[in-house]
């Protein structure tokens, strides 16, 4: 039995369809599943926590068809379990579909590889106790999905480029403590990402070259520079060139605590305030990579 869990409000409604489309996907081959749906991020956990308390045994694989904060959720509820997961593209941002490999349009593909080969083990992050899967962030980054989830309007990748003008102007870099395996540094900083996955945003490549299996996290630090120079240099996370600016340095690391008076989101969900410590976990999940 397979559980498809569907975030139908996710991606402006693309969670429907999409969910529409994997569960015709089941029917055509014949195999079994059950949909797992809500209207509220708590209610669907439930809903798939008791499906799988009460058959977990028989439980192939869950199946996550919306955005990275459908992933997110999932994580808490199947890591522990060690149960196997996929992530369809449902959602807007969609990036850890991305750090796992698979083409954003070519469902079929992906779909076909997880009924038919086996799960690969994969690194996680672990943030105060909850999981991660893509990246972690503090900074003006995190400022800017406090204003966009204040936001309305625009949808989409443009709530975020509007809160993006709307913070700029007024945000200060902020002092930070980070201590990594073998070091300990304080520094002014405008941004921190902590990659276990390469990119976040819908593809911007802030830890361009972190993968998912090397029990290491990508930990990306800007520090401070001009509000003219981080608009030049804002284009460049889309390639992941931006690491090669002055101000930009990239550790390697398996644990990382941050203490500041600043906040933190993990896969685009709220963690909350510093100090965190977090912790990559190797082989913690069981997915399917491209």
């Amino acid at each position: 039995m397979w559980a498809i869990v569907i975030n139908p409000v996710s991606g402006s409604g693309r969670g429907a369809v999409l969910g529409r489309e994997v569960a015709g996907y089941f029917s055509g081959k014949g195999l079994p599943y059950q949909i797992i749906t809500a209207t509220s991020a708590e209610k669907l956990r439930t809903n798939l926590t008791h499906f799988l308390d009460n058959g977990s045994e028989s439980c192939q694989g869950v199946i996550a068809v919306g955005g990275d904060g459908l992933a997110h959720l999932v994580l808490q509820v199947v890591v522990p379990r060690k149960i196997a997961f996929a992530i369809l593209p449902g959602g807007t941002g969609n990036d850890f579909v991305r750090a796992l490999g698979w083409d954003l349009k070519d469902i079929s593909t992906q779909l076909d590889t997880v009924v038919s080969t086996a799960p690969q083990s994969i690194d996680l992050g672990q943030v105060d106790s909850e999981w991660f899967g893509a990246v972690l962030s503090t900074g003006f980054d995190a400022v800017v999905n406090e204003k966009a989830n204040t936001m309305k309007w625009p949808k989409g990748p443009m709530k975020y480029n509007l809160a993006i003008a709307m913070e700029l102007p007024k945000f200060k870099p902020l002092r930070y403590k980070i201590e990594l395996d073998s070091q300990t540094l304080e520094t002014e900083a405008m941004l921190i990402a902590i990659g276990n996955g390469n990119s976040y945003g819908g593809g911007m490549k802030v830890c361009p070259d972190a993968v998912m299996s090397d029990g290491l996290f990508d930990v990306m630090v800007l520090r401070p520079v001009s509000k003219f120079e981080f608009i030049k240099v804002f284009p460049k996370v889309f390639s992941g060139k931006h690491i090669e600016h002055r101000q930009v340095d990239i550790f390697r690391t398996s644990r990382v605590s941050l203490h500041a008076e600043a906040i933190a989101y993990a896969d685009g969900e709220r963690i909350g305030g510093l100090p965190i410590r977090a912790e990559c976990i190797a082989s913690a999940g069981l997915s399917w990579t491209l």
